[in-house]
């Protein structure tokens, strides 16, 4: 855990106390915790993805969340979710256990019927989201993270075009040779895990790290849901003169990930979901699409200098990835012809002065996909007689067929970033800032055919079109943070963001517009001996919203008028003695629909259904956790449950999903000098639930089954 010691300040801050007690509201959960250690002095994590400058987390005007490398240190880390699903306010979980993860931060990315949308997600300052906001985690190793930050909200420097916020994956530092260890994993379903890191310095003031991990898994509960990647990475640390430093990576990363289908509760297709509650076993899938998947190839490649001279700090940031995909989905195959790429370079300042600092700097990227292409299933059933004769029931395999579409594009993304942090005493800093990002999606498209759902066969495309559209989002800032005293910092913030609309979105509805974001929000963080906790209450209205719809299989993406989002959240932690640290969490989310029509299919005609004063499907009012950790003479215990309350299934709020209650996981650990074994259980007690339940317009429910219990045994050796 990176700490570092808070500015010390004698004596209590009297003035100003009575105009924060709604703030203090949550906080009194967790308050006399702290008994009389008014003198005592406090450690913060250190986080650097809401400002650009590295504060500790109490002193930043903003809701964070930062995981760090002790508490990953008992997790298997196969996927993100391990690492961020105990934070209020995020919902994450996956459908396989590999990289795919869907991701949601106070309501932002529930449009994403795949991958991560709406949030900005870096890797040690460079962006791996594309230009549109739309990323893709197969190239991200998991096993090499030191930690895990999280900004939650418009009001991010680093979040260019993304309303909900950052997460920023911190790597381990190349000139880091305790990080050097040999990993060896084995468990239930498959699983499977082989990694190693071995670095250190090769000349003076040069070093160099290579990291080698393989994962995978067969999840043999479910049919078609088997994982795997290998991924290779190698570091360059430089010295320059003085403290400049340059690190560069270059990485290669294969993923093959089976993507399994809904199932549904109907008498046709067996009582799918009532038969894996009662088994956890999943016995196919009630779509036709029994074959998604997506099998990726991507280099990555990216080198960031820092210059020091005096109070002037300057980062550029190169980066440049190229991607290979064959990915069947829902209709089609998508398959990148000719490899994509994206290039990028972020260019940062900031300059300390007498009374706060000052960062500016400018980011520039180009995604180009000069040939992607989506095929016609060639393997599947049909009907063969009657009024649905032709109609396809079932796919065979995941093999291409006919050509069924073809499309050429670029994105370019320019932005310029501004903010100032005045300290005008040792208690305040005031954060007021500026991004403003154009971004400009130029194409060519020409549909041959399509998957029509209504009769459930391919038929004639609409033929070629051109795509030309320029989207200006400005996103100003203005927040404040105030020491009340050495362990209580109060912060409020008013932000807005606009929202860069995805490449799919754009395709299923040319005349989507951007949203915009903005947010209100007062809260107080307190760090103490031992103890530590978050709360902040806010109000987030968005402008133009957009909307996933399911309208009998079609899925398509339009713009509600406005959504109202309301919630509180309040987490922390304690140490109850020098071995036991206990914790929890609550988050409130009360999200809704203030003006939206949704355009429904009835038949053969599209009726246009009013949804104002509904809540948005799938996010639970109330969501919670607990924990308990244990450590004493190389042992190490830690037992975590998570809750997430009832939710809408639909826009129309016509059914709700009862959601999940105390599924928990928990973790037991020894070491031994340099040696270390780790037992991971996810699911201890193999609760069978649905992490996504959900209805589309024509009223058929489906549900995405959670995995059951899973086991891993894991031995680690430490080269130093």
């Amino acid at each position: 855990m990176i700490k570092i010691n808070l500015y010390g300040v004698a004596g209590q801050a009297v003035a100003g106390r009575r105009a924060v007690k709604l703030a203090l509201l949550g906080s009194a959960l967790l308050t006399p915790l702290a008994g009389a250690e008014e003198a005592a002095r406090s450690l913060d994590e250190v986080t650097v993805t809401a400002t650009r400058e590295a504060r500790p987390s109490a002193q930043v005007p903003q809701a964070i969340a930062v995981v760090g490398k002790e508490e990953m240190a008992d997790k298997k880390m196969f996927n993100v979710k391990e690492a961020l699903q105990d934070i209020p306010g995020v919902l994450i979980d996956s459908k396989n256990g590999g990289f795919d993860a869907r991701l949601i931060i106070r309501g932002a990315g529930l449009k994403a019927a795949y991958g991560i949308r709406e949030i900005m997600v870096l890797r040690d300052g460079v962006p791996l989201s594309d230009p549109d906001s739309f990323t893709r985690l197969d190239f991200v190793d998991t096993q090499d993270i030191e930690r895990i930050e999280v900004a939650k909200g418009p009001g991010n420097l680093f979040a260019t075009g993304s309303a909900g916020g950052a997460i920023q994956i911190i790597s381990r530092s190349v000139f880091d040779d305790t990080a050097n260890n040999l990993r060896v994993g084995v468990g239930s379903e498959g699983t499977q895990n082989l990694h190693l890191r071995y670095g250190g310095k090769i000349a003076d003031g040069q070093a160099m790290a290579l990291t080698l991990t393989h994962r995978e898994m067969d999840n043999d509960w479910r049919s078609w849901n088997r994982f795997d990647t290998t991924q290779v990475s190698l570091k360059h640390g430089l010295q320059l003169a003085g403290d400049d430093v340059l690190e560069s990576e270059l990485s290669y990363s294969e993923a093959n990930i089976e993507l399994p289908g809904a199932i549904d509760n109907t008498a046709a297709n067996g009582y799918l979901f009532d038969r894996f509650r009662d088994t956890g076993k999943q016995d196919g899938t009630s779509e036709a699409w029994k074959h998604s998947g997506r099998y990726s190839k991507v280099w990555f490649f990216n080198t960031r200098l820092e210059m020091q001279r005096g109070d002037f700090t300057f980062k550029p940031r190169l980066y440049y990835n190229t991607w290979y995909h064959y990915h069947p989905v829902t209709g089609l195959i998508n398959e990148a012809e000719k490899w994509v790429w994206n290039l990028g370079a972020d260019l940062e300042a900031s300059y300390k002065h007498q009374q706060g600092s000052l960062v500016g700097g400018l980011t520039i990227r180009q995604e180009r996909t000069p040939d992607s292409r989506k095929y016609q299933y060639r393997d599947v059933t049909k009907v063969l007689a009657g009024p649905q004769a032709g109609r396809i029931t079932a796919t065979l395999s995941d093999n291409k067929g006919v050509l069924a579409e073809t499309d050429e594009s670029t994105t370019l993304l320019s932005g310029v970033f501004l903010q100032e942090s005045w300290r005008p005493n040792e208690r305040w800093i005031i954060d007021l800032g500026m991004r403003y990002d154009v971004v400009r999606f130029t194409g060519d498209n020409n549909e041959i055919s399509r998957y029509d759902y209504a009769t459930g066969k391919y038929v004639a495309g609409d033929g070629r079109s051109e795509t030309n559209k320029t989207f200006r989002l400005p996103a100003p800032k203005l927040a404040a943070s105030y020491a009340l005293n050495r362990q209580l910092n109060l912060f409020a913030m008013v932000a807005r963001a606009g929202q860069i609309p995805s490449s799919s979105e754009l395709s299923s509805n040319p005349g989507i517009e951007a949203p915009e974001s903005t947010n209100y929000e007062i809260g107080l963080k307190g760090r103490g001996e031992g103890w530590q906790f978050d709360t902040s209450v806010y109000y987030n209205p968005v402008d133009k919203e957009i909307v996933q719809q399911n309208n009998g299989g079609v899925t398509s993406y339009v713009n509600a008028g406005k959504t109202d989002k309301r919630g509180f959240e309040i987490a922390g932690r304690m140490a109850l003695s020098r071995a036991w640290e206990a914790g929890a969490h609550y988050g409130y989310a009360d999200y809704e629909y203030s003006d939206f029509t949704e355009p429904v299919r009835v038949g053969a005609v599209t009726v246009n259904r009013d949804r104002g004063g509904n809540a948005l499907p799938f996010v639970p009012k109330h969501q919670y956790g607990v924990f308990l950790a244990w450590k004493n003479q190389g042992w190490r215990a830690r037992i975590a449950a998570n809750t997430w309350g009832e939710y809408w299934l639909d826009n129309a709020n016509s059914e709700k999903y009862d959601g999940w209650e105390w599924v928990t996981n928990a973790s037991l650990g020894y070491q031994f000098h340099r040696h270390s074994l780790t037992l991971n259980a996810d699911n201890l007690f193999d609760k069978h639930y649905a992490f996504e339940a959900k209805k589309d317009t024509a009223g058929r429910v489906t549900y995405t089954a959670a995995a059951p219990r899973t086991v891993m045994l894991t031995y680690r050796y430490d080269f130093r």
